[in-house]
């Protein structure tokens, strides 16, 4: 859809006009990303896909923000986060711990899961649930508690 294309157009439009040169930078970014992804599956990207954009953006921030902690560059640090606070306005609101529980054992339930052994059957099941909404990792490491408690 247009729709989400045409709020962030418009959102850069109001930070040129504030000038937020954070907000303008992240969005002259995200729109390229846009742009990018569309030449490249030669179509225009639906909402979704467009979500899909903005969560590879967000992830890439988050990556950035980690190593440059390690290498003790908090000012690059710095300007990675106000550029990750720019891209989480657009994403959907993720689930909590508990929510996020709560769906590990649904998952491991439908599947059936007696153990480790049945963990990529149930994060094959789990993923497409918790799209975009949860990080991978923690939901891997609830199903790998749960599915370890279960053994015993």
């Amino acid at each position: 859809m247009e729709e989400l294309q045409t709020q962030i157009s418009r959102e850069l439009q109001e930070a040129m006009k504030n000038r937020d040169a954070v907000r303008v930078s992240t969005l002259r970014l995200l729109i390229a990303a846009f742009r990018n992804k569309e030449i490249e599956r030669k179509k225009t990207l639906s909402e979704a896909e467009l979500l899909d954009v903005i969560q590879t953006e967000g992830k890439r921030r988050r990556e950035a923000i980690e190593e440059y902690s390690k290498a003790n560059r908090q000012d690059l640090a710095d300007k990675e986060k106000a550029e990750l606070a720019v891209l989480q306005i657009y994403l959907p609101q993720p689930f909590s711990e508990t929510e996020l529980k709560q769906l590990v054992e649904k998952a491991v339930q439908s599947v059936g899961a007696q153990g480790p052994q049945d963990m990529g059957r149930v994060m094959s099941a789990l993923m497409p649930q918790i799209k975009g909404r949860a990080d991978g990792k923690q939901a891997q490491q609830f199903v790998q508690q749960l599915l370890t408690a279960a053994k015993s």
